[in-house]
């Protein structure tokens, strides 16, 4: 059965739950689980990809404003269980943990050759919490959160109104349960330091670190625009997902508007202004960027005082070196 093609962009929120909810039940399952979270199964094959999502960003993906999981399913005939919510809960609620226990009970994993987790966030956090009922599976989480227990992580102060949630039950601490994984996959930039020290978290014999130094907050938003997530995607499933091989995903940074911005942001908060200009004649002499353009032209002159993409960050921090490696490239 071929999986239908989808345009669900600019649909209010109610209609669009209700257009997944036709696609789901016409080619699985589809359960609400609360008021703020619901399931949508697709079966197609024996590659089974278990994607956390939330509503909004879903909606935000262009005109197809689709689960990631259908286009695994489209063009590569991967199965999908997609775990959505409204708005960004860590997945924290009862009707999930039984959910989850009811897929276990069933041997609902056990169908399939491969199970992949996947979320980005608070939902890297839930696809390695709740990897744990799919013994043997393997995890790529993007920014994943450890915990939001203050007494585990009371340092991170980015999100303080959340932490009456309940971290500490079923399916609680994120690293604990990775330990029945096959292998995870943990993506993060080592200079967003609350990233990097939840990233350090999860670090066990099963876990390969994939760093992406400088190119900030939002990952899964840059790795999908590199092209670069459905290929990590389909080597996480297998199990080959590894270092050298993400490297040569994510090259693709060096004509990745973004991310020189932020490199160059980095390097004149650093004064390395010799490593700016050959940043600069770099990217002129690829692309259209008037903003390094101009940089060459009054070399010396940079502020970077009220840039959102310019890092606060000691003068001591290490400045990594990206234009002679953008050249090696």
């Amino acid at each position: 059965m071929a999986f239908p093609q989808t345009k669900l962009g600019g649909l209010t929120k109610n209609n669009w739950v209700s257009a997944v909810r036709q696609v789901a039940e016409d080619m699985g399952f589809f359960e609400k689980l609360d008021p703020r979270h619901f399931a949508g199964f697709v079966d197609m094959g024996n590659t089974l990809l278990v994607s956390f999502e939330t509503i909004q960003a879903m909606q935000g993906l262009g005109a197809e404003a689709e689960p990631l999981g259908w286009r695994m399913a489209r063009d590569h005939g991967w199965s999908h269980l997609l775990m959505a919510s409204d708005g960004d809960t860590w997945f924290r609620a009862k009707a999930i943990y039984q959910f989850f226990d009811r897929l276990e009970d069933d041997g609902f994993f056990e169908g399939f050759d491969q199970v992949l987790f996947f979320g980005a966030g608070p939902c890297g956090y839930a696809a390695c919490a709740y990897s744990v009922a799919a013994p043997g599976a393997r995890v790529l989480a993007v920014q994943p959160q450890a915990t939001l227990d203050p007494a585990r992580a009371g340092w991170d102060d980015r999100f303080r109104d959340q932490r009456g949630r309940d971290f500490t039950s079923r399916y609680g601490y994120a690293p604990d349960m990775i330990d029945a994984a096959d292998r995870a996959y943990v993506v993060f930039d080592p200079h967003e330091v609350f990233d990097a020290v939840h990233a350090a978290l999860f670090m066990r014999p099963n876990v390969t670190a994939l760093r992406m130094p400088v190119m900030g907050g939002a990952l899964q938003v840059d790795l999908m625009a590199l092209e670069a997530l459905i290929p990590m995607l389909r080597l996480a499933a297998e199990g080959t997902l590894d270092a050298p091989g993400f490297a040569q995903l994510w090259r693709n940074r060096r004509d990745h508007l973004p991310y020189l911005r932020k490199l160059l942001a980095r390097l004149d908060a650093h004064e390395h202004e010799d490593l700016a200009l050959m940043l600069c004649r770099y990217v002129t002499d690829r692309m259209e960027a008037p903003r390094f353009a101009r940089r060459l032209q009054s070399p010396g002159l940079h502020n970077t005082e009220g840039d959102p993409m310019a890092p606060i960050e000691s003068a001591e921090a290490p400045v990594p070196h990206e234009p002679r490696a953008l050249q090696k490239a």
